[in-house]
């Protein structure tokens, strides 16, 4: 699978990261064995500190001929040049409004890919003004798998009618690349499933779905998806419900209070909801107040539950509200049966 459809990693590279780079630093990255760079995920650049990759989660160091190590003694050491030769890059990539993406700490680039910073922090009123003196950046490089919806479609689907769905799955297990993937196939209609695409709002506060870069989704979400990009949830979710006449509204990492009262408003409205959460299991999510409100009042039809010990994307449940039964189960027993 591509990183970004049909775009190969090469291509990623070349034409949307290594741009953002020092030349050395870019080269060597470039002359990595393609084993690595098909499963990379994240580029660290830390002043002072081994150059750093992760690589199918896992954290590894780089030397100067772009070699994979754990050995800091063998690792290329970052400057604090390189950090502003990237920030200047980085700042001339995004000249439509890079300060004022700046103070969430991180900027999206053209491709979706996501840049974050660190350094010093300069606060008014008690808000963020801007960051200084950058010392460290991520660029998290964007991922889009076509298709990682498909075994989860049918179970959120009742004869034709979207049910209200919400994804539950730890950090890094794969939850956005599954709700973007959710949003694409309804969005542009599922055949098999009865559904002749449906309207869908989304609201991106963390730009991570859609990624949108200079208004525009860098991501493939469907051709009747309206997104909100940064913009807060509940008041992006109540935006879209009375402006755009959405058949579905989707958000990622519910958990305000205010969340909880706007997809109220959304389900009262007749309009389906899908969300994520944080957590590993239902019981662990029901411990926060207002996701346990949302869950008592039957707000949701499906709990899709991920796991990362079952690897990166894999579902380890998919509960029905009323009956608690876990329908993955059931399926695999009735086809044994059967």
């Amino acid at each position: 699978m591509g990183i970004k459809g049909n775009k190969s990693i090469e291509i990623v590279l070349q034409n949307e990261i290594l741009p953002i780079l020092p030349l050395h630093i870019a080269k060597t990255i470039e002359s990595i064995d393609i084993k690595y760079l098909l499963s990379l995920e994240e580029i660290r650049l830390r002043a002072m500190k081994p150059l750093m990759l992760t690589i199918n989660n896992e954290a590894f160091m780089l030397t100067n001929n772009g070699e994979i190590t754990r050995n800091c003694d063998l690792a290329y050491y970052v400057t604090k040049e390189d950090i502003n030769k990237s920030y200047h890059f980085i700042s001339q990539c995004s000249v439509y409004s890079f300060e004022e993406e700046l103070k969430n700490g991180y900027i999206t680039i053209s491709g979706g890919h996501r840049v974050g910073f660190s350094g010093h922090v300069i606060l008014e009123n008690n808000d963020i003004k801007a960051i200084r003196n950058i010392s460290s950046l991520n660029i998290r490089i964007a991922r889009e798998i076509i298709g990682a919806a498909d075994k989860v479609l049918p179970y959120i689907v009742d004869k034709g009618r979207l049910l209200n769905a919400l994804i539950i799955s730890p950090p890094k297990a794969g939850k956005t690349t599954l709700l973007r993937d959710l949003i694409r196939q309804l969005s542009n209609g599922v055949d098999r499933l009865g559904i002749n695409g449906i309207n869908v709002g989304l609201v991106d506060e963390r730009s991570e779905i859609a990624c949108c870069y200079e208004g525009v989704p860098q991501n493939d979400v469907g051709m009747r998806t309206d997104v909100l990009d940064g913009c807060p949830k509940a008041k992006g979710i109540m935006m879209l419900l009375r402006s755009m006449s959405p058949d579905l509204i989707a958000t990622d990492e519910i958990g305000k209070n205010e969340d909880a009262l706007a997809i109220e408003e959304v389900i009262n409205a007749g309009v389906a909801i899908i969300a994520t959460v944080h957590g590993s299991s239902l019981e662990e999510i029901k411990k926060r107040p207002t996701i346990r409100k949302l869950i008592n009042r039957l707000f949701f039809d499906r709990y899709i539950i991920l796991s990362k010990n079952l690897g990166v994307g894999k579902i380890e449940a998919i509960l029905d509200s009323a009956t608690g039964r876990n329908l993955i189960k059931i399926r695999r027993e009735e086809k044994m049966c059967g």
